[in-house]
């Protein structure tokens, strides 16, 4: 491959990587830019877990052998299995040496530095691959995982200079893979609560939009549980901020453990005392029980005086649900008569007969403009 057609290569690599959106799509498009730039039919990346002690494969692509998967999993290899990248290169590099690429074939290693290679022979025999070439990535100055690329039986086989460009390849794709990850925690942590770790106000609008979006569209059960955190304010009075930030916390972790029982739910702080759960796919009666959990719960932490809470689910007689904001408007409206009430268990919206109180409430014009969600607030229970 001629110079020009490499810097091309590895300017489309970086420009796949940078126009992923989330970790596993820079994956595949680093896996697969590399696949094309060095000619290949299959390549993975994978990632060393010195914690559990193994090298994780998070992606494979292009002609996959049997038993091989896009995004597995379970497939990891103890690393003593591939010491290579423990050993061999991670003193190479300790001693300021450069990560160099290798490549091995199904008969034995063939060019560049081989490190621990019966391993990964094996593998290629047994997978009917004829060469790889193995590319070390090197995250913030520490061994992160490998790039791998094989070739079939029959084609050339990759040489010297394959190895030195899988070198340059692999430290674009260590680039790309910092910058994703530096985007992926901008994004966890513009939508996530900074106090108790839960999904913020805005994650929840997002996530309802679309909820209500597939509702619309294929009929999915859409349920919305509004909490009020009740005695926040005497904790605050009494025992000082800290101990109120304290209360928020372990009501947090309170909600996140009953929402683990409604698959696939979010979490989340709405901000002050005011925390939801939002559920996509469970009947209606499962997220009541679970919001009845919640209540029990609530109501036995040391601090605090139990939780108002009010659920509405399209599942329920509450009529058309066609945006957003009426759901919250009718989770809100029953979580208003709970604490009005200052009843113990939830308030489910349009389970009180056909004039339903709570309905009633929610669907009367707001006198505010903007119809912010406190509107509720300060009047009397109907």
């Amino acid at each position: 491959m001629g110079e020009d057609r490499r810097l091309a290569a590895v300017v489309a690599l970086a420009q796949g990587m940078a126009a992923a959106h989330g970790l596993r799509e820079a994956w595949r498009a680093a896996a697969s830019g590399a696949c094309r730039a060095l000619g290949g039919s299959f390549a993975a990346l994978s990632v060393w877990e010195r914690e559990l002690g193994r090298l994780k494969v998070l992606v494979n692509v292009g002609e996959l052998a049997e038993g091989e998967e896009e995004f597995p999993e379970d497939e990891a290899y103890p690393v003593h299995q591939f010491a290579e990248i423990t050993e061999f290169l991670h003193e190479q590099w300790a001693g300021g040496g450069e990560p160099d690429a290798w490549v091995e074939t199904a008969e034995g290693p063939a060019a560049g530095q081989p490190g621990y290679c019966h391993q990964r022979v094996a593998a290629l025999r047994r997978r009917g691959r004829g060469c790889c070439v193995v590319a070390p990535i090197v995250l913030h100055g520490r061994a992160w995982g490998e790039l791998y690329v094989a070739r079939p039986v029959g084609v050339p086989v990759f040489g010297r200079a394959d190895a030195d460009f899988a070198t340059v390849l692999a430290s674009v794709v260590a680039a790309g893979i910092a910058q994703t990850e530096r985007l992926e925690e901008a994004r966890r942590l513009a939508f996530t609560d900074s106090l108790t770790g839960l999904a913020n106000r805005r994650a929840v609008d997002v996530r309802l939009e679309q909820a209500i979006e597939r509702h619309r569209r294929d009929g999915a059960v859409v349920s919305l549980v509004v909490c009020d955190l009740n005695g926040l304010k005497g904790v605050n009075d009494t025992h000082g901020h800290a101990a109120g930030d304290r209360l928020l916390e372990r009501f947090g972790s309170v909600l996140s453990l009953c929402g683990a029982m409604l698959p696939g739910a979010l979490a989340a702080r709405l901000g002050g005392d005011e925390f939801c759960l939002l559920a996509v796919g469970p009947p209606a009666d499962q997220v009541v029980k679970a919001a009845g959990e919640l209540c029990r719960r609530a109501a036995e932490l040391e601090l605090g005086d139990g939780v108002a809470c009010g659920v509405a689910s399209t599942e329920d007689p509450i009529g058309t649900v066609r945006s957003a904001r009426r759901l919250f408007r009718l989770a809100d409206a029953a979580q208003y008569r709970a604490k009005a009430e200052r009843a113990g268990r939830p308030v489910v919206a349009g389970r009180a007969g056909p004039d339903d109180p709570v309905v009633r409430l929610a669907d009367e014009p707001s006198r505010e403009a903007g119809g912010e969600r406190r509107r509720f607030r300060g009047r009397h229970a109907p």
